[in-house]
């Protein structure tokens, strides 16, 4: 038996084994978060339903190499493996993660798709004749409630209506949906790093102000005081940091600096990793600083030529602007 389980936020080549890196913040978190075995065994310990999980021995849980995301698809979704114990048989635990804001009708397609590759994958590169069970959890963090079901069958136009005969030739399934955007924080559970990244996923794309994002810092460190391993706390606490900065919106430095201070106020074990950090994003701000300078540089020559009656094609050439950018600054200019 296997496990799949398709985290969701917000065709078809497979790739295993890919080390190609996704630029996706959402995705560095959730594979640094659940590519600790301790972090998957406490979801699963927490969140399947108890006839489900006293079929599956969580101590036997071990990571895999493989994955299922096409290259198409890599900007929207992340997944992980592991193989578990299951009724005594080698099984799978599937962690599919998708990046979109919102509930997804095609996600039961999606599902199924990879769910069948699985399935072809072990009956080719293993020689099995049957395959394992697939058991698929859908974990959705978008901006809005989930508003899909999650039958196959419920996407089958009168899939009810039709007659049992009818049945047997339409395949149906049912995944569990774990809708984190509507969880209180009572109903988030489990270890530390669990809770810090559930709570992040719901509340980072509702924060609009720096306040609400130290709020949010505030109730990470709080779960992460609860770590046993000091060492543990510091790593998984720059993970966060890292997160939280690059999925916030506008933050200034004078933000930084503020978070600076909440660190080595409310966490002084993150002091050293939230100073080089900030150096980091100093340093990441002069050069958008720089690079934002050069462009406004470009478009004054590009101002200049218009103004001596350049042709645009020139102008283009000239300055690497397109077009339309040209045409807009020649509209500023004639206001």
């Amino acid at each position: 038996m296997a496990i799949a389980a398709l985290v969701k936020e917000n065709n078809s080549r497979y790739s295993h084994n890919r080390q190609k890196k996704i630029e996706n913040p959402h995705d560095k978190f959730f594979k640094e978060t659940f590519g600790h075995v301790e972090v998957t065994k406490s979801f699963l310990q927490h969140y399947l339903p108890p006839q489900v999980r006293t079929s599956i021995d969580i101590d036997t849980l071990k990571p895999e190499k493989d994955s299922y995301i096409n290259e198409d698809l890599e900007e929207g979704f992340s997944d992980l493996l592991f193989s578990v114990k299951m009724e005594g048989a080698k099984g799978y635990i599937y962690l599919l993660f998708e990046h979109k804001s919102y509930s997804d009708k095609t996600t039961v397609f999606q599902v199924l798709k990879y769910m069948a590759e699985i399935w072809t994958t072990k009956m080719k590169k293993e020689n099995m004749n049957q395959v394992p069970m697939i058991i698929p959890l859908v974990i959705y963090h978008g901006a809005s409630q989930w508003k899909m079901g999650n039958t196959l069958g419920g996407f089958i136009s009168s899939y009810d209506d039709l007659p049992s005969t009818l049945h047997s030739f339409i395949p149906n399934y049912i995944y569990l949906l774990y809708d984190i955007s509507s969880f209180t924080d009572e109903e988030i559970r489990g270890e530390a790093r669990i809770r810090i990244i559930f709570t992040m996923f719901r509340d980072v794309k509702h924060a609009h102000n720096i306040e609400q994002v130290l709020e949010i810092i505030d109730k990470a460190i709080t779960y992460l005081k609860e770590l046993d391993h000091k060492r543990t706390g510091i790593a998984y606490f720059e993970t966060f940091m890292r997160y939280i900065v690059s999925a916030t919106k506008n933050l200034t430095t004078a933000d930084t600096e503020k978070i600076v201070r909440k660190i080595e106020t409310d966490y002084a074990e993150g002091s050293e990793v939230i100073m080089t950090l900030a150096d980091i994003w100093r340093e990441e701000g002069i050069k958008e600083g720089i690079k934002e300078g050069k462009k406004e540089g470009i478009k004054e020559v590009a101002k200049n030529m218009l103004v001596n009656e350049v042709d645009i094609g020139t102008i283009c050439k000239f300055t690497g602007l397109t077009r339309n950018e040209v045409e807009k600054i020649k509209k500023e200019i004639q206001q």
